[in-house]
């Protein structure tokens, strides 16, 4: 009888678990859903527009939904402040010219497709202490890889050794917002903004 069990025991643990994965996996994209009204709420109406109700509005997520997950508008700009990150790294990309061209490109892509240019141009222009919180929660953590990026080339000897990598990881963010703000060389694509930022740092940059 035990044995007989066993199999319908196996079963209800792996209907559980898989109920589970579900249901932590819409958690997450309602979670996702918020953050990303509260930051476009941010970014075009100001701190002072942020509330539950306009959250539940740009999100379509039910009020009482958010209540659940969040005390009041300043406990959502608190979690934003905090969790916001950007997925980028460059692992797996060789640090040479080709390196460098394939680098900017992912770095663009990245801030266009999660955040948007345009937002991140707003965001840092803002006099807005808790705006401006955000976007270095955002960008320091990139700043940082690409700074491993280009530490990872110096060891090999085709960057140049002590490279002020801050300065030219704002200078390349600059570049980008500039080139979307004025329209980007070429085609206006990444890959142009990309290819032009890579011929215009590789004389500063190759060892």
């Amino acid at each position: 009888m035990n044995a007989s069990a066993q199999p319908s025991n196996g079963g209800h643990t792996a209907a559980a678990a898989r109920h589970t994965e579900r249901h932590e996996q819409r958690r997450e994209q309602t979670d996702d859903k918020i953050m990303r009204a509260t930051l476009e709420i941010l970014i075009a109406q100001g701190i002072g527009a942020v509330t539950i109700e306009s959250v539940a509005r740009k999100s379509g997520v039910a009020k009482t939904t958010i209540y659940r997950r969040f005390a009041n508008s300043d406990d959502l700009i608190r979690h934003l402040t905090h969790t916001l990150e950007l997925p980028i790294d460059f692992d797996g990309i060789e640090p040479d010219r080709d390196g460098l061209e394939a680098a900017l490109r992912r770095l663009v892509d990245r801030f266009d497709e999660n955040i948007g240019l345009t937002a991140v141009g707003i965001v840092l222009s803002s006099s807005n202490d808790r705006l401006r919180e955000v976007a270095d929660n955002v960008i320091r953590p990139v700043c940082r890889h690409f700074a491993a990026f280009l530490a990872r080339g110096a060891e090999r000897g085709v960057y140049r050794k002590g490279l002020d990598a801050p300065f030219l990881f704002r200078m390349t963010l600059g570049s980008m917002l500039a080139c979307k703000a004025l329209g980007a060389p070429g085609d206006g694509s990444h890959d142009a903004w990309a290819s032009h930022m890579a011929a215009l740092l590789w004389p500063t940059v190759r060892a």
